[in-house]
């Protein structure tokens, strides 16, 4: 017998060992890569349920997303079963309008709502809203916590199959009210606790119907109060101050004139004095405190998902209604189109499916669509989002070439390197333009320099075309990512090369203008090696 020919049982014709091996090496690796993908239609008989957790001025200020300083065990436990969205955005960073927006599938200029008092039944009384879709479609839809802004809104009965129910809000005078607060509390003391456990008996209560349950938690919104033992979990040491804590060099003044409504807090000062740093340590030390209630919150939700055998076939979606800032740009809180405020968390876990990042530019219009699309419902009428069930289905799939973001007079397009805004009729307020691959930290308003000319003109007509001409298919899209940090070296792949690059430079102080500082944290260390090689073999 030939020794360089191996005869496969039931097989018409002999292979070489060549071939054989490399037969059995790509068969292997398409099991492998196939198994990394959600398997979206292996699904049992029978509809999917959908869990919908929302989270209140949220940044991706979590573990999953790179932030090992923070402890979110239970949301980094959803980011390992589902696919993690490293850049979606909110089409406007206030609370009411960004709800409504997600909630309709509609942009804040159809509905027209644009601050915290509108009501979008009366500007747009025929929208459907996402519960609404479901009802209509034979599921139980009911919620629990803050899901829509306006309570009346929330006690919308076209959306709900029951009356919501959150837990009572109690005034307060914020004058005289700490900005912070580590309290000697049990976690069901305080609103966040109570809706946890008003979610795991509805769910109880749920477990033989097909269902819609919204869940909506109000931290890490202001004041930052949290029960103590999740103040302990953190020092100030954990925290560094912010990157770029001063407005950006020749950024116009509308960029810069909101107001945030923390200064008004009894411990920090009024106006635009400066935070020292040891309040700006304590304030980030305090958020990061309230997320982690928040995050053991969440805990419970998903412990009685998994108690009451749901996981398996309930598709879970997780995002907050917004970014905020933290001293960056030397603001606090959110209501800017800065990066900060427009970015948001979004996780999304679909029975079957593998754990996954993607570097698609996404919004959270995309939501209503995209579950929709999963559930297999009729896709919803109007919708200004489209879905992700492609995204979901391959990371690297290419996909939308900018998203969209608006407040006040202000408009905004993120591209995968530039943010670009106007603000006034054609930006007679004011431009801005900011280059990630060069300025990460938004440090430089980029837009009045000559050079720059021709790229402004460009970004601007794309701002004016739209959210409708940067959907997929629209024009010439390259892939997702269009470059990756981790090739350190720029030669076209994630390798050993770029661990050697990295490994060269371990200690080094890094930043916007150092490659091998990867994960732009300021020093180059272990974390950025981690980072290569997770990423090995991408292109």
């Amino acid at each position: 017998m030939d020794k360089n020919r191996i005869r496969l049982t039931k097989t018409k014709n002999p292979l070489t060992r060549r071939e054989f091996l490399s037969t059995g090496l790509r068969a292997g690796a398409a099991v492998f890569t196939t198994g990394l993908l959600p398997r979206l239609h292996a699904r049992a008989a029978g509809r999917y349920n959908v869990l919908f957790i929302i989270a209140d001025d949220l940044r991706p200020m979590l573990g999953c997303y790179g932030h090992p300083e923070m402890h979110t065990p239970n949301i980094d436990r959803l980011a390992a079963r589902g696919t993690l969205f490293n850049r979606a955005y909110c089409q406007y960073p206030l609370c009411s309008p960004s709800r409504t927006s997600f909630l309709t599938g509609l942009r804040p200029e159809t509905t027209r709502v644009k601050n915290n008092t509108a009501d979008f039944r009366a500007k747009v009384p025929d929208s459907v809203t996402l519960p609404q879709h479901f009802k209509a479609n034979g599921y139980h839809t009911q919620s629990v916590g803050r899901i829509a802004h306006l309570p009346k809104l929330q006690d919308d009965a076209n959306s709900w199959s029951l009356p919501s129910w959150r837990p009572l809000w109690i005034p307060f005078d914020i004058q005289t009210t700490p900005s912070w607060q580590a309290l000697d509390v049990p976690d069901d003391a305080l609103r966040d606790g109570k809706t946890a456990k008003g979610a795991v008996k509805v769910l109880a209560s749920l477990k033989n119907q097909p269902f819609f349950l919204a869940v909506g938690f109000y931290k890490p919104h202001f004041p930052l109060k949290a029960p103590r033992k999740y103040f302990e979990l953190y020092d100030t040491a954990n925290f560094s101050l912010p990157a770029s804590p001063l407005p950006p060099k020749d950024a116009p003044s509308s960029a810069l004139a909101i107001r945030s409504s923390i200064r008004d807090y009894a411990d920090l000062p009024s106006g635009k004095a400066p935070l020292s740093d040891e309040q700006t340590l304590a304030l980030i030390r305090a958020y990061a405190a309230a997320t982690s209630y928040m995050d053991a919150q969440i805990g419970r939700v998903l412990t009685q998902l998994d108690a009451l055998g749901l996981t398996e076939n309930t598709v879970i979606v997780f995002c907050s209604d917004h970014g905020h800032h933290l001293g960056e740009q030397g603001m606090w809180g959110k209501q800017t189109l800065f990066e900060s405020s427009l970015r948001c968390p979004l996780i999304v876990s679909v029975p079957g499916s593998a754990r996954a990042e993607t570097d698609a530019l996404v919004e959270l219009v995309d939501i209503f669509p995209t579950l929709s699309d999963v559930c297999e419902l009729p896709a919803p009428l109007g919708s200004e989002g489209i879905s992700l069930q492609p995204v979901l289905e391959n990371p690297m799939q290419p996909w939308k070439t900018a998203a969209f973001s608006q407040f006040g007079s202000g408009h905004s397009i993120r591209t995968a390197q530039y943010r670009y805004t106007e603000w006034g009729n054609n930006g007679r307020r004011g431009k801005e333009l900011y280059d990630y691959q060069t300025d990460p930290h938004e440090t430089r308003n980029i837009a009045p320099l000559p050079e720059n000319a021709e790229l402004v003109a460009h970004l601007s007509e794309r701002l004016k075309a739209g959210w409708q001409r940067a959907t997929p298919g629209t024009q010439e899209h390259v892939p997702v990512p269009q470059t990756l940090p981790e090739d350190v070296n720029n030669d076209g792949v994630v390798d050993i090369r770029d661990l050697v690059k990295v490994s060269n430079k371990f200690g080094e102080a890094g930043g916007a203008s150092i490659p091998e500082d990867v994960n732009q944290d300021g020093t180059v260390d272990i974390r950025d090696l981690v980072k290569v090689a997770k990423h090995f073999g991408e292109r």
